[in-house]
């Protein structure tokens, strides 16, 4: 039988404590770093996929980021009014709109790598602990999604 955690009313014995001050140390190490190549961390975000694989979609971009048209739409436009990005309508499909890299946008991926290799030199994990953890986080986001749908 597996043990699982009694549950309690304490700060520090709350999950979502320890995720809020990890993700607020995390971006805030991202700030100064993204601040000097002039964006912001969902901007980032967005840049990390399309520098993955341009062309993508507004609906495959929101659905690998979990962000609904609302909140991507504005990001995109400021991205586009910074010269990363273009948008258009898709030829095979004009209900759906395009996000494509600019020479500018592709220009700032060896910044992105940098910024990267910075990350990962603060953390200070080793492969195994940096692999381990991801995949602790994705299962975690996996089982509570999983659980919300139930």
């Amino acid at each position: 039988m597996t043990a699982v955690p009694a549950p309690s009313v304490a700060l520090d014995d709350q999950l979502c404590f320890a995720l809020y001050a990890a993700s607020r140390a995390v971006t805030a190490r991202y700030r100064p770093m993204l601040d000097a190549i002039g964006l912001t961390y969902p901007q980032y975000l967005v840049m990390l996929l399309l520098w993955e694989t341009d062309g993508q979609t507004v609906g495959q971009l929101g659905q690998r980021l979990a962000l609904d048209s609302g909140t991507l739409s504005p990001l995109l436009k400021r991205l586009t009014a910074a010269g990363l990005v273009t948008r258009h309508r898709r030829v095979e499909d004009e209900r759906s709109v395009a996000i494509e890299l600019t020479d500018a946008g592709r220009a700032l991926q060896d910044k992105a790598l940098s910024i990267s290799a910075e990350m990962i030199d603060a953390i200070g994990f080793d492969t195994g602990e940096f692999d381990d953890l991801k995949s602790r986080l994705r299962l975690l986001t996996e089982r509570v999604n999983g659980s919300a749908r139930d």
